[in-house]
């Protein structure tokens, strides 16, 4: 009878740094997994079980929105739906991605260290995606054809360059320093984020001083933004393992409520993308130029090209100096660290 031998898990102390998270006790698995050793850790339980399973299948979630959306729209012929169609495109593709560096990302540190280039990457051009949706559905009546809209799109791709280029230098010093390589790693993300959001905060504050009426989108855009925030907060904090290490190794650590909270916070965002684009059409129809292809779809290419040419660059250099990789266990530490490794 065939019978599936799950491997051997490991403590803390077990594992070279490279992989150690905070406060994550236990729940490890070999640092040098293979690629069908990962994909059978995600049928068990490990301590990145959850965050592989919490990006995954929202994937399909998107993925059958965005089907839906192909039988009621025309995203060929229809330059109106193109902003959406990119936006969609993005959306399935961060949460797969992230999915993705979690399942593979024991193989080695050198392959941790690519696996999370290419979330990086994802979330990046994710970022791109918003702004080119915000720009098209969701920028203030008092912005249109404004200096800040023409160029709304084109200072997003550089902040993509920016985000995915500090997110990666982020990972080499994060051993020597790595308080400073979580302040990059979120001041990545946290700026194209305000920087995208601007047109959004800025319609929600007239509503607080009472120049516009309550909608559907704003209620969604606001339920989006508290997300956001948990996202930023959990990711930032560790909690609530740093309150009690070792409690929330398997179910119930920041990095899966970050998962959660970013799922939900997009798919609130989608909606609200949804309703401006509706409830909205006529007026930006008229009173603002049609989206360009150059300006969604050629804006994602150029973010695709660039992000790919970064992370090509960061993975080249990882991989040219194999006696200065700062995350890669020395082979007496390896010897030393892990036991014997065993089949379950």
């Amino acid at each position: 009878m065939l019978s599936v031998r799950l491997p051997q898990l490991f403590d803390f102390h077990q594992v070279p740094k490279v992989f150690r998270e905070e406060s994550i006790m236990s729940g490890y698995r070999h640092p040098r997994s293979s690629a069908l050793d990962c994909i059978l850790s995600s049928f068990r339980m490990t301590n990145e079980t959850v965050n592989i399973w919490t990006h995954f299948l929202p994937t399909w979630y998107f993925l059958w929105r965005f089907s839906v959306l192909c039988f009621t729209l025309d995203f060929l012929s229809e330059s109106y739906t193109w902003p959406l169609l990119v936006y969609m495109l993005l959306i399935c593709l961060y949460p797969f991605t992230s999915s993705c560096a979690h399942t593979f990302s024991t193989m080695s540190p050198e392959a941790r260290h690519i696996c999370y280039f290419f979330d990086y990457g994802a979330l990046s051009l994710y970022s791109l995606g918003c702004a080119i949706v915000y720009g098209s559905y969701v920028m203030p009546d008092c912005w249109i054809n404004s200096w800040l809209h023409q160029y709304f799109v084109p200072i997003a791709v550089g902040n993509t360059l920016f985000c995915t280029s500090m997110s990666c230098y982020s990972r080499f010093i994060e051993l020597q320093f790595p308080h400073r390589s979580k302040i990059m790693r979120t001041a990545a993300f946290v700026v194209p984020f305000l920087f995208d959001s601007f047109p959004l905060f800025y319609r929600m504050l007239l509503c607080c001083w009472g120049s516009c009426s309550p909608s559907e989108a704003l209620g969604s855009h606001s339920d989006h933004l508290l997300f956001a925030f948990l996202t930023c907060f959990l990711f930032a904090s560790h909690l609530p393992e740093r309150l009690a290490p070792g409690r929330f190794d398997y179910i119930g650590h920041s990095h899966q409520l970050f998962h959660i909270c970013a799922v939900v916070g997009t798919h609130f965002q989608l909606e609200a993308v949804l309703a401006d684009m509706t409830s909205r059409k006529g007026w930006l129809m008229s009173h603002s130029t049609l989206p360009s292809f150059l300006g969604t779809l050629g804006a994602l290419t150029l973010g695709v090209l660039l992000n790919v040419a970064v992370i090509g660059i960061f993975s080249a250099s990882l991989l040219q100096k194999p006696c200065q990789r700062t995350s890669a266990p020395s082979a007496a530490h390896s010897q030393q660290a892990l036991p014997v490794r065993k089949e379950e």
